[in-house]
């Protein structure tokens, strides 16, 4: 069953899989994983909240949320990956997919 219209449906499968491949990390440093997990799951719902708003500003505004935490989950990925809390596998497949993901976001909110 489709609920988003299917160029919102592209972006919300893409924050899916982004949201896989943080979980999948394994980011041993609990707090911080968490982080990431929390991030990657709101810019999935900021997705699907901005596909739901009516307004032209109203959708602009979910969808830059959406942006944000997105950045915020890779950045705790590299992080993770830095301290040697994940590996840098695991932070390519995540920062690939989250420059798909705000480069999609990004066209949405213009």
């Amino acid at each position: 069953m489709q609920v988003l219209p299917h160029h919102k449906l592209r972006a919300f499968g893409v924050a899916k899989e982004m949201l896989l491949a943080v979980r999948a990390a394994n980011i041993r440093e609990a707090g911080l994983r968490d982080q990431a997990i929390r991030a990657a799951t709101s810019a999935c719902l900021n997705i699907a909240e901005g596909a739901g708003r009516v307004t032209r500003a109203d959708k602009a505004r979910a969808y830059a949320i959406a942006r944000g935490e997105a950045v915020e989950a890779a950045a705790a990925v590299e992080i993770a990956a830095a301290c040697g809390t994940a590996s840098d596998a695991d932070l390519e497949r995540v920062a690939a997919l989250a420059n798909d993901l705000i480069a999609m976001l990004t066209g949405l909110i213009r």
